[in-house]
């Protein structure tokens, strides 16, 4: 039995989910700006107190490792971290975007492609573009929309774009008849704890002292330090 706690705070949302043996427990999702710090940690001790599990009882973390929010990122890593040295267990780090994708195959039409996208501000996204079977087509990137945008992809295949940087492109691609795009759709811990269930089997684990998020972008700013569970 595998117990992992996964952490999703990339965006102005936060989620926390607890998987056993890769099935779901239970997950909390909190939709308030700036909430990160504030109602992350009561969020796992109260979702850990649900569950009726110790501390102790966890095998490993697993945190959304970027991109996307430059705070979100540093408080979930840290906070991440912070458990992983108290307890003396791994820490398992998933692409945001591979989540946002494995999250919503089932929903997706069999023939388009998926590009999730997270806003990166002002007319720049960061996203990827998948085929079947989540192949990669288009690595992670920052990228600046604009009406030739995907234009490659959107040529002969519908593109399903989704994620809080998606909204902004609908002006730009909207002469794109196979640019379709979904709202409502953020970054989730359920998924990335399936996809840290999978990690944890191959034994992919991050080095705790050197980890870092996926910013992507250039950015200095001092580390937060991880609160406590109590």
């Amino acid at each position: 039995m595998a117990i992992i706690l996964s952490i999703e705070t990339s965006t102005v949302t936060s989620s926390i989910a607890i998987h056993e043996d890769g099935a779901l427990l239970a997950s909390q999702h909190i939709h308030r700006i700036k909430s990160h710090s504030e109602y992350l940690v009561p969020s796992i001790n109260h979702l850990l107190e649900v569950c009726g599990i110790q501390t102790s009882s966890i095998h490993a973390i697993a945190v959304s490792k970027g991109p996307g929010s430059y705070t979100g990122l540093r408080i979930g890593t840290a906070t991440a971290k912070g458990l992983c040295f108290g307890l003396g267990i791994n820490l398992i780090a998933i692409n945001t975007l591979e989540a946002m994708a494995f999250g919503f195959t089932g929903l997706a039409q069999e023939d388009a492609l998926l590009c999730p996208m997270i806003d990166a501000r002002r007319m720049e996204v960061y996203c990827m573009v998948f085929g079947k079977g989540l192949n990669i087509l288009q690595p992670t990137k920052a990228l600046v929309i604009d009406e030739n945008s995907f234009k490659e992809y959107l040529t002969g295949q519908r593109i399903l774009f989704f994620g809080n940087g998606a909204a902004k492109c609908k002006e730009s691609l909207r002469h794109q008849p196979n640019a379709l795009f979904i709202d409502g759709i953020y970054p989730n811990a359920e998924h990335i704890g399936s996809l840290a269930w999978k990690q944890f089997q191959q034994q992919n684990f991050e080095d705790i002292t050197t980890f870092e998020p996926y910013y992507l972008k250039d950015f200095i700013a001092k580390k937060p330090s991880a609160p406590k569970l109590v």
